[in-house]
């Protein structure tokens, strides 16, 4: 597990800014899902309605959790009596 959520912790865009990364780490921040629910968080903050960004953030966040789920459900295995 920390291997899998230290690096987007360090990626996602707490503690330096995206933008100012190097172009490789931020094209690997671009395609983690912690980053987008940190900038779903920052739609939050800037805007009291529900914008289109706010709505793609939370449906990519939705659908990795998704897909992990059904990984981790596919690879579980089965003990039948």
């Amino acid at each position: 597990m920390p291997a899998v959520i230290f690096p987007q912790l360090l990626l996602c865009g707490l503690f330096t800014p995206r933008p100012d990364m190097h172009p490789v780490l931020e094209g690997i921040s671009n395609v983690l899902p912690m980053s987008y629910a940190v900038d779903g968080m920052n739609e939050v903050l800037k805007h009291t309605d529900i914008t289109a960004n706010f709505i793609r953030d939370a449906l990519i966040v939705a659908a990795c959790a998704l897909l992990v789920l059904s990984l981790g459900a596919a690879t579980l295995r089965r003990r039948t009596a």
